[in-house]
């Protein structure tokens, strides 16, 4: 058993921990792909306790369990080959959220929050590709490297966190959703100064559950990291 705090830095919505980032937290020291859950909202700048239970870690708030990862038995989706950097770069260009107030202040995609700060993360549309099929290009900034110059893994996880999201906005319309489940696995870490390709794609969807895969490559083309997520949509869906 631990005590863990979730800083304001790493928010999601205003006063709630990133999806990503918190599943990234759960997961560490679980081999392989991991699945993480998220029952509540994530209290920021609160001592929470994070324990391990058999094969899983649980995370505990004031009134219980808030979150818990344990190995995924979920098989991740096969993602699709990155496009160029020329073309993640293009996309990111086309993000809604630099033209739309959407998450401004949100950890991974917050147009508000300097990079170093916040990870800036603003996948859009790839040109020439089926609606929903998002990319861009990320930057991984030396202020979240470790000891050894390499990203520590629960960045990389809110690296892949909003990206799913984005996927189903571009394919549907703008909406509201949380993410509730993301099942992933880092098999490399960026290093400081890295430039990567961030790739998502939508899976399927049933009533309020969507369900995206999300992809890292390096600028060479190697996987580095993917997930599979179920977003739970917040109030009507879009038609379709």
């Amino acid at each position: 058993m631990s005590k863990i705090v979730i800083g304001r830095q790493f928010c999601g919505p205003p006063n709630s921990g990133n999806g990503g980032y918190v599943c990234g937290v759960l997961a560490e020291g679980l081999e392989g792909p991991v699945t993480a859950v998220l029952r509540a909202p994530i209290p920021l700048d609160a001592e929470l306790t994070l324990e391990r239970q058999g094969d899983a870690h649980v995370l505990l708030g004031e009134a219980g369990p808030i979150g818990s990862a344990a190995p995924a038995s979920l098989e991740l989706p096969e993602p699709p080959p990155p496009p160029s950097l020329e073309a993640a770069r293009a996309a990111g260009a086309r993000h809604i959220g630099l033209s739309q107030r959407i998450h401004p202040i949100c950890f991974t995609c917050g147009t508000a929050r300097e990079d170093g700060d916040g990870l800036r993360v603003l996948p859009g549309q790839v040109e020439g590709a089926e609606p929903g099929l998002v990319a861009c290009v990320w930057r991984a900034h030396e202020n979240f490297a470790r000891a050894d110059g390499t990203i520590a893994p629960e960045v990389v996880w809110a690296a892949i966190d909003c990206p799913g999201y984005f996927a189903w906005v571009e394919k549907e319309g703008r909406h509201g959703a949380l993410l509730g489940t993301m099942t992933g696995e880092v098999l490399r870490s960026p290093r400081a100064g890295e430039e990567c390709i961030l790739v998502a794609w939508p899976l399927a969807k049933e009533g309020r559950k969507e369900f995206a895969g999300v992809a890292l490559y390096s600028a060479e083309g190697e996987l580095m990291a993917r997930a599979h997520q179920v977003w739970i949509v917040i109030g009507p869906p879009p038609a379709g």
